[in-house]
């Protein structure tokens, strides 16, 4: 595990913080001051002004837009732009980390001409309607219908916790297509503009009293048969091309987010802090042990190499450790957190929306449960899960009455 970079890593971390200085501070927010929608639309104008740079979607190939990048320099110019407070979010990066990976392998050429420029360049944005009410965790479990028409499609059913649907342009889909075979061989595919009539969108009132994710529905919405991704039936496959680029891309840390300095802040102004001293010293132990096992698979990435399924062990730890320490550190600073005065309330803010955040990333993703499975039976080798569903037709599953 090397932790310096290369002479061609520096050479470039040097770019990027030389192209920041001089560049950021113009788009620059305040994130408090602003509601969803404005910060959505701050994120187009960034998002415009790094394409111009080269710096839309690193990774991407030079030919659509991007720079031929490798994953390492990706990430240097993600820890260098995190330094500032930005308009970036998931309402840029649904669209630039997956779903333009996502068309760039199963996409048609004109689909791929039509969505990944505009993309890139931050004209669109995107959300993804994967998760219903039935179907989570369990998402081969979907619902929502999609009957061929001629050369359209007539789509039903209900999308629930798609982040940011009421800003985006368009989304990612997936649907039933065939209730006759086993459920995950039944799914089709298929990109949506979400102001196609029989589309409905519903913000949910969050916690936090934010409102980032959203209820969908889909009322005999029909589109055409372009808009499918790869063949009828082959949705599952698509949609495992979307959900590795979403682990891979939600297991990092933001610079937006609370650590261990904010709760050691809090502990040196509290009395009784001593008390939690053991507490304490084990979050900071998973926190050194985290950013140590992220510098293991910068150096796998540095090295050309792809990360395996061990690497959902850095979002499992990250979002029980990041809920433990916004909790301990709200608890010491006491009622003072939930009625901040001007001096505490940017930190308050930043606590409170690391508890929540917490709680969210292990849902968003995958959620623990499933992570553990995963981990259990890709990388410890242990006896799968039995699934006695597996390879029933769908229409023959029992359903709950």
């Amino acid at each position: 595990m090397d932790f310096n970079d290369t002479p061609d890593e520096a050479a470039f971390r040097t770019e990027v913080r030389g192209w920041l200085a001089a560049n950021a501070s113009a788009y620059c927010i305040d994130s408090q001051a602003l509601s969803l929608a404005e910060l959505a639309q701050r994120g187009r104008g960034w998002q415009k002004h790094k394409a111009s740079a080269g710096y839309g979607a690193l990774c991407l190939p030079q030919a659509v837009g991007g720079r031929d990048a490798t994953p390492i320099q990706e990430v240097i110019f993600a820890e260098e732009e995190g330094r500032y407070e930005l308009p970036i979010g998931v309402f840029t990066s649904i669209g630039t980390n997956l779903v333009l990976p996502t068309l760039l392998k199963h996409g048609t050429p004109e689909q791929i001409e039509r969505f990944v420029r505009p993309t890139i360049e931050g004209s669109l944005q995107w959300c993804q309607l994967f998760s219903e009410p039935a179907a989570g965790s369990d998402l081969a479990g979907i619902r929502t219908r999609a009957v061929r028409d001629g050369d359209e499609w007539v789509i039903s059913g209900q999308k629930v916790w798609n982040s940011w649907a009421h800003t985006a342009d368009w989304g990612v889909l997936i649907t039933r297509t065939d209730s006759s075979v086993a459920k995950h061989k039944g799914i089709t595919y298929f990109v949506i503009d979400m102001k196609t009539p029989g589309v409905e969108v519903r913000p949910i009132r969050q916690i936090s009293g934010e409102s980032e994710f959203c209820e969908v529905f889909l009322n005999d919405v029909r589109i055409p048969d372009s808009q499918r991704m790869d063949a009828v039936g082959a949705g599952w496959k698509v949609a495992m091309t979307t959900l590795m680029n979403e682990r891979a891309s939600t297991s990092g840390e933001s610079h937006l987010l609370p650590d261990t300095r904010n709760l050691l802040a809090a502990a040196r102004a509290h009395p009784d802090a001593a008390a939690l001293t053991v507490p304490m010293a084990r979050l900071v132990s998973q926190e050194m042990a985290l950013r140590n096992y992220r510098f293991r698979q910068l150096t796998l990435l540095s090295r050309g190499k792809q990360l395996g399924a061990d690497a959902a062990m850095g979002k499992l730890v990250l979002g029980k450790m990041l809920q433990e320490l916004s909790a301990m550190a709200l608890e010491l600073h006491g009622i003072a957190a939930l009625c901040p005065d001007d001096e505490l309330r940017r930190e308050a803010h930043k606590l409170l929306h690391g508890y929540c955040w917490g709680a969210a990333l292990r849902i968003a993703g995958g959620a623990d449960e499933v992570l553990r499975n995963q981990l259990a039976e890709r990388v410890l080798g242990l006896p799968a899960d039995l699934r006695v569903d597996k390879d029933l037709p769908f229409n023959q599953i029992p359903t709950g009455r």
